[in-house]
């Protein structure tokens, strides 16, 4: 039997700019999730380099730290059964052309560098990504 839990995602800065967020959004609740924090921002640079700090060393880093503070995303706290193993199935593969079809990132994703969205891949990993951007009162 699953357990209740809770990941983080984000809707990136190219689908809030092509007026997705709304279907993404109604993606995700037809999906099962309930949305237990939600909030639009758009991150400022050190933010963003802190969230991505893991990838820091790596080649492709700068230009995600660019896309990612480009415009607003849209951060949320989601909760279901299974919900990290669960979204990262709903999201769909990185590259949209390798997702499946009917996932988030096939309908939404233009490439693997804009993809529409992003969750955590671990618990601990949701752990951190939730209390990054959520104060503890705001995921009651």
């Amino acid at each position: 039997m699953s357990q209740l839990e809770r990941t983080f995602a984000i809707i990136k800065p190219d689908a809030v700019a092509a007026g997705k967020a709304g279907a993404i959004l109604a993606h995700i609740e037809k999906a099962g999730f309930t949305i237990r924090a939600m909030r639009m921002e758009t991150l400022g640079k050190a933010q963003a380099e802190g969230f991505y700090a893991v990838h820091k060393e790596r080649p492709f880093f700068a230009e995600l730290i660019q896309f990612m503070t480009e415009g607003p995303v849209v951060l949320l706290a989601l909760e279901a059964e299974g919900a990290i193993l669960k979204w990262r199935e709903v999201m769909g593969a990185t590259n949209p052309e390798k997702a499946a079809d009917g996932s988030i990132r096939k309908l939404f994703g233009s490439n693997i560098e804009r993809n529409a969205t992003h969750g955590s891949d671990a618990p601990e990993t949701a752990a951190f990504e939730l209390g990054y951007f959520f104060r503890g009162y705001e995921l009651r």
